[in-house]
């Protein structure tokens, strides 16, 4: 168990605060490029800081204080230019770096002033990587922002799926270096919830935690499985600080402040041979629901498995009260290892992964427990031949609420119907 100023510690991310000042250090995916297809201006709020996300007509993102330094109006209602955002209010001009480089009346009545050169608004470089936008917060120079290898696979269908999650991030990423949940939460509990008394799923033998440059590993043996097993040589990746990594997808854990969480995934599924021919899919990105009309957290899917987890925790677990057990091993190494993080960035430090040589940020590999599954191409009766990608077609198991145009475009993609036949649209 942690004590009350340890749990306050690790939970707290708001400018100032050591696991605030620690997050900034990293670059976060804050939101789909896709968006931006339909609307130039958002509202966000990242690390207790109430943001305006933009694109201006040039394709420039910002990512700015929300208040403008003139008094202070809303930004998320201004408009874009050529170059910058614009106040709706009095018309100054705010440049993706901050500067104000109109103050339309103030140029008129005093063409010789300098005041819009002292302005200077908080704002924060974004980048397009993979259909998504990530930002950096932290301080000047920033680390480079790492491509990981699955970003440059080929052929591919890709969604990026959103969810508010209304608790604390820590509670949600703890859950990538918990490898027995699997077992209950999604496996026995799926098989009661279809109403189903067979025996339950195979139980964990044992299980192992190693740490590496991007974060930790999780290994497992179940019954049925021996040493062998991908699960045990390789495991799964909680990716430093806030994701989670599982060969077809990432899923990241982003704070909005103390008490709400956005999660964001990032999904590959390959494309048989066949589609090859054809031009890449576009990106597709959506928002999932978490809730059901009465209010009850949906439970159907596997992510909104783990919402019903975290948020069942209360807003900012009480970790004062917990009671740790063998299979919580990892909760312990990853808790360790942010307070030794915090401690060595407060000494001046890069922090865990950081990396600063752009060649070595261009390609970043991370353990994949089976490869083949989602690099190798194969033939379309092959392909759909794995009982993963036949239940792709059916369903998407991940999150609920998979828009129909979606799982149609993915079905096109792919050639084959949800019954494994010829698509024909």
């Amino acid at each position: 168990m942690l004590s009350e100023a340890k749990n306050k510690q690790i939970t707290q991310v708001g400018p100032g605060t050591p696991m605030g000042q620690y997050l900034r250090r990293y670059w976060h995916p804050i939101a789909a490029a896709s968006e931006f297809d339909n609307k130039e201006v958002k509202a966000v709020r990242l690390l207790g800081e109430n943001l305006v996300l933009y694109k201006d007509m040039s394709g420039t993102y910002g990512l700015l204080d929300r208040h403008c330094p003139h008094r202070r109006a809303d930004l998320s209602y201004g408009f874009v230019e050529k170059v910058g955002l614009r106040c709706n209010y009095h018309g100054w001009l705010i440049n993706e770096k901050g500067r104000c480089i109109e103050q339309p009346y103030d140029d008129t009545a005093n063409p010789n002033g300098t005041m819009k050169e002292k302005v200077r608004q908080p704002a924060y470089p974004v980048r397009e990587v993979a259909g998504l936008l990530f930002a950096y917060m932290g301080p000047q120079p920033a680390p480079e922002l790492p491509i990981w290898e699955p970003f440059t696979w080929k052929h591919g269908f890709i969604e990026i799926v959103t969810s508010d999650i209304p608790c604390n991030w820590f509670q949600c990423q703890e859950n990538s270096c918990d490898p027995v949940h699997f077992e209950w939460m999604h496996d026995n509990w799926s098989i009661r919830q279809r109403g189903d008394t067979t025996p339950y799923s195979p139980a964990h033998l044992k299980v192992a935690f190693d740490e590496f440059e991007h974060g930790f590993t999780y290994r497992r043996v179940r019954e049925g499985q021996n040493d062998d097993s991908p699960m045990w040589t390789t495991g799964r990746v909680a990716l430093w600080p806030n994701g989670f990594y599982l060969g077809s997808h990432f899923e990241w854990r982003v704070p909005v402040d103390d008490e709400n969480t956005l999660s964001i995934t990032w999904f590959f599924t390959k494309l048989p041979a066949e589609s090859q021919k054809n031009s890449l899919p576009e990106i597709h990105a959506w928002h999932a629901p978490i809730k059901q009309a009465d209010g009850r957290w949906i439970t159907s899917h596997i992510i909104n498995q783990d919402i019903v987890a975290w948020v069942g925790q209360g807003v900012v677990s009480d970790r004062t009260k917990e009671n740790l057990g063998a299979s919580d091993r990892g909760i312990a190494m990853i808790r360790n290892r942010f307070f030794e993080e915090m401690d060595a960035v407060a000494a001046g430090k890069d922090p865990k992964g950081t990396i600063r040589d752009p060649e070595a940020a261009k390609c970043v590999p991370l353990p994949i427990a089976e490869p083949q599954l989602y690099k190798t191409i194969v033939p379309r009766d092959e392909w759909v031949s794995n009982g993963y990608f036949k239940r792709r077609l059916k369903e998407f198991p991940w999150h609920y609420g998979q828009p129909p145009e979606i799982i149609d475009a993915f079905r096109k993609a792919v050639g084959l119907d949800a019954d494994g036949q010829p698509y024909k649209g």
